[in-house]
């Protein structure tokens, strides 16, 4: 393993491969000491290194990941690098993120960064992006659909299954599968006949994830069952 010295040489190299791979070292680096190493190559004229350096800030939390994030989410004039700020935001798990990422998800002009604010609501957990999540699911865009099933299901709030049910019959099998994830974490009375839907699917990623979810759902309820009993 390189020195923090010679990691922070490194990212001043002029050779862009060289500033990737010292980015790449800092996964093994303390928090601490990595995000000033990351806030080097913030800026880089490559895109590349700056979109792994803007991602690395969601992963080596410090108290400064979150304003910069912020930041770059509100100001920066690149799409993917906002994209990839919002998306930062979702791992960091900070609630503070839920306004700017509700901001970025109605105002932003890139549907990339408001399907990254919508998939990094769903990382939050936040109950209060569930209403802004059923919006979503009225978009043409076929990925927004697929990123705002997925999130609703990563919060696990039941009361949106009759919303996201009509989806079991979605052209596209990959907002298929997404449903079928998500409701493995919905439990409601008409989840599991969803579900059994699903496993008959004619594409076998949906209906492999309509199983797991079955099986998760009977594992929950088999789990509920043994809590009661004690």
């Amino acid at each position: 393993m390189p020195s923090l010295e010679q990691l922070a040489h490194q990212l001043e190299s002029p050779n862009s491969r060289d500033r990737l791979l010292a980015l790449a070292a800092l996964r093994d680096v303390p928090s601490a000491d990595a995000v000033p190493l990351i806030k080097k190559v913030l800026w880089d004229e490559n895109l590349q290194i700056r979109s792994m350096a803007v991602f690395a800030l969601g992963v080596k939390s410090t108290p400064e990941c979150f304003e910069i994030l912020v930041q770059l989410l509100e100001s920066e004039p690149d799409y993917g690098i906002r994209a990839d700020a919002a998306g930062a935001l979702g791992y960091l798990e900070d609630g503070r993120a839920f306004e700017p990422l509700v901001r970025a998800f109605y105002e932003d002009t890139d549907w990339l960064v408001r399907f990254s604010a919508a998939v990094a609501l769903g990382n939050l957990k936040d109950p209060r992006a569930v209403d802004v999540l059923r919006s979503a699911l009225k978009s043409q865009e076929v990925v927004m659909l697929q990123g705002a099933i997925a999130a609703l299901g990563e919060i696990g709030d039941p009361s949106v299954v009759e919303d996201i049910l009509p989806f079991v019959t979605a052209e596209d099998w990959l907002v298929r599968q997404r449903l079928a994830e998500a409701l493995g974490n919905l439990p409601s009375p008409k989840t599991q006949a969803a579900l059994e839907y699903l496993a008959k699917d004619e594409h076998p990623h949906v209906a492999t994830a309509a199983q797991i979810s079955l099986q998760r759902l009977q594992e929950r309820l088999f789990s509920e069952v043994q809590g009661t009993g004690n």
